[in-house]
């Protein structure tokens, strides 16, 4: 999960070091990757890896050469001390995927989990058609809304997350296009979820509890409408 400035949820996510906050957690990204050709060989970047649990698994399980990137400070060195205390090979590096120093054509895969809400997704977008090889695959879980909704209701989601912007399936499906991706496949899997894996920091301010337990009764509130989908494609 990447780290917006001023996005109290965000922070909170970095300094209770949340390992798969987003929807259907890491048993749905296994779930996700059994369907994708995932060698030894395959290059794979994760986009605001957090505190690199999906990296740690991809390394892992697949002994693939994985590349964490994520703009927090707090998340890149939990994701440091993960992959050193594993002693896994998968290299964590600070920076935003609006705009990477990475070069073209590098990666045969690219996930972003929860991630290009939070950014300006159609430069995000395109960073991330152009740092795929020909024919790559791109995975992310991306909130959606299910409808259009009132925009004072909008208003108040995004300022309480952090969204840069709340989008519906179709909008997601004209962003995609417009980077270039073809054989966009978009899934919709609620029932597969696991719990979240926690990290804490030392020093916690109150407020972060305050905004975990507002975040907690908006997902109830909201369940509805903070809906996700599953959207998979190629380069």
């Amino acid at each position: 999960m990447v780290f917006i400035q001023g996005s109290t949820y965000l922070e909170f996510l970095a300094k209770f070091g949340v390992g798969g906050a987003h929807p259907g957690g890491i048993n749905l990204s296994k779930e996700l990757f059994k369907a994708e050709s995932i060698q030894q060989t395959s290059h794979i970047l994760d986009v605001g890896c957090g505190t690199g649990q999906t990296a740690a698994y991809l390394a892992t399980h697949f002994q693939a050469n994985v590349t964490g990137i994520d703009i927090n400070p707090i998340m890149i060195e939990k994701a440091r001390h993960r992959m050193k205390k594993t002693r896994l090979p998968v290299n964590i590096i600070q920076g935003s995927i609006v705009q990477t120093s990475l070069p073209n054509e590098s990666y045969d895969m690219i996930l972003a989990e929860s991630v290009l809400a939070f950014v300006d997704q159609q430069r995000a977008l395109q960073e991330i058609y152009r740092l795929l090889k020909r024919g790559g695959r791109f995975i992310a879980i991306e909130f959606t809304m299910p409808e259009l909704l009132p925009s004072q209701l909008v208003e108040d989601i995004q300022q309480f997350y952090g969204f840069n912007a709340l989008l519906m399936k179709k909008d997601w499906v004209v962003l995609l296009q417009q980077a270039g991706f073809h054989n966009i496949r978009i899934q919709k899997n609620k029932s597969i979820s696991s719990k979240p894996e926690f990290n804490f920091s030392k020093d916690i301010e109150s407020a972060l509890y305050d905004k975990m337990d507002q975040h907690i009764a908006m997902s109830v509130k909201y369940e509805k409408i903070l809906d996700y989908r599953i959207y998979s494609c190629t380069k």
